[in-house]
């Protein structure tokens, strides 16, 4: 059997591919089913559409204040 990963993702909604023997760390959830990185590389691929961290789209997005 081909060896399994998991798609990780942080609260910052950055991603990573993530061996499915090891624990996951702190800080980070898993998406999905285990599966090959070739596949959770291509589930990255289809999920995080903007690299920025969540907390830098936030700060962009939010209105201006004077």
């Amino acid at each position: 059997m081909e060896q399994q990963y998991f798609v990780v993702v942080n609260d910052e909604e950055q991603y990573s591919v993530w061996d499915a023997r090891q624990p996951v760390p702190s800080g980070w959830r898993t998406v999905g089913e285990p599966d090959t990185k070739e596949r959770c590389l291509e589930t990255i691929e289809r999920l995080w559409v903007d690299m920025r961290p969540l907390s830098a789209r936030r700060f962009v997005e939010a209105p201006a204040r004077d």
